[in-house]
């Protein structure tokens, strides 16, 4: 990838990186006989959606607004699972979906009439917590005590009305093959009674099936036995981080190097709070392409950014070349979710979007001033 071709700060996915994945994810779903569907709460750069529809069976949703994106830009109806739906939105969640799952029983008695009556048949679902913590940081947790997030078994009982065909779990973050497995099992000791009533299952994300290392044939095996125990059901994953896993950067530039109390910290044109919040939230230490984890005899660097929040800074890296005013920084494996929670806190511009491939750059998205102020008017 030649820096010099691409604008600062920017977001670059690598189509080659991509179209590796897609394959991994569409051979991983013929030999689990299984469907897997791109999640846009993870990914929804829609500007290469004409790469990945070929190899995916379909899209969830968790907002009209994605709903429609997977409609206009792909022409899919999406599986939609909203934690609560709203009056003056569930009419387009319909016109945009083929599948509507509720989060509570109260949900359910508030719309699964409305669907009924569309015009179309629109497949209803539950979403169902079996009580599986495989997640350490609360945060993102979804079966943490007290969850907001499914319905318990207890919560369910023994029945489920007449017009639910499916359920939905998710349970994972970034997960192994054998946290998949143990996830099919918690489901059948917690829903069993239920399992044969059922039309389909949607198994959620986390299932991190392109990370280098991850047992592919321990997940595959895992499904395919849950498959010849049901075979009348329509098992659905829909990872949103395997699909852009290692597949780009996030490239900023240096503006500043300023140092206080023996600290030397360089400051970029990009924001971990505006355009890395996941980095702060998990937390986790992105990669610096051409710096490490400090290393004994070097010098130490603070990574800063550029909003006014004081604590929008992460550190400490050595670095192969020191840092000076003007030099690339090239954030590894930026692409799944840091890409959509980018947020234009302090008036700060969105990176822009774009693409490597062997035909070069090319720039797909450029932010501005119209972008901010159309977020707050």
């Amino acid at each position: 990838m030649d820096l010099t071709q691409i604008p600062s700060p920017c977001y670059v996915l690598d189509e080659s990186l991509l179209a590796a994945n897609l394959k991994l994810i569409r051979d991983v779903s013929r030999r689990a006989g299984v469907e897997i569907i791109l999640a846009l709460k993870g990914f929804a750069m829609w500007g290469v959606f004409p790469l990945v529809k070929p190899y995916v069976n379909g899209v969830s949703a968790s907002s009209k607004h994605e709903a429609r994106l997977a409609y206009e830009e792909m022409g899919i109806l999406a599986h939609t699972c909203s934690p609560a739906y709203t009056d003056d939105s569930f009419d387009t969640i319909l016109q945009y979906s083929s599948h509507v799952t509720f989060n509570s029983l109260t949900q359910y008695e508030r719309f699964h009439k409305r669907v009924r009556r569309y015009g179309r048949p629109v497949s209803m679902g539950l979403r169902v917590n079996p009580e599986f913590s495989a997640v350490s940081t609360d945060l993102y947790n979804p079966c943490s005590p007290g969850s907001r997030l499914g319905l318990t078994a207890g919560q369910i009982g023994g029945n489920l009305p007449e017009d639910i065909e499916g359920l939905h779990v998710h349970a994972l973050c970034e997960s192994s093959a054998e946290t998949s497995g143990n996830l099919l099992d918690a489901v059948e000791m917690k829903f069993g009674r239920l399992l044969p009533r059922i039309q389909w299952l949607n198994l959620g994300g986390g299932h991190l099936m392109t990370r280098k290392g991850y047992n592919v044939q321990c997940l595959v095996d895992a499904l395919k036995a849950f498959r010849t125990k049901y075979p009348h059901i329509r098992v659905i994953l829909e990872p949103g981080a395997a699909f852009a896993w290692e597949t780009g950067v996030l490239v900023a530039t240096v503006e500043d190097i300023v140092e206080n109390a023996g600290i030397h910290t360089a400051i970029l044109d990009v924001s971990f709070t505006a355009h890395m919040p996941d980095c702060l939230e998990m937390p986790y230490k992105p990669r610096i392409r051409g710096a490490s984890d400090t290393r004994p005899g070097q010098q130490d660097w603070r990574i800063g950014g550029n909003s006014c929040l004081a604590g929008d800074y992460m550190g400490n890296w050595s670095f192969d070349e020191k840092p000076f005013v003007g030099k690339r920084v090239v954030f590894e494996d930026m692409i799944h979710y840091t890409m959509v929670k980018t947020t234009t806190f302090n008036g700060i511009s969105h990176p822009s979007i774009g693409t490597w491939s062997d035909r070069g750059f090319t720039l797909l998205k450029k932010f501005g001033y119209e972008d901010y102020k159309n977020r707050l008017s």
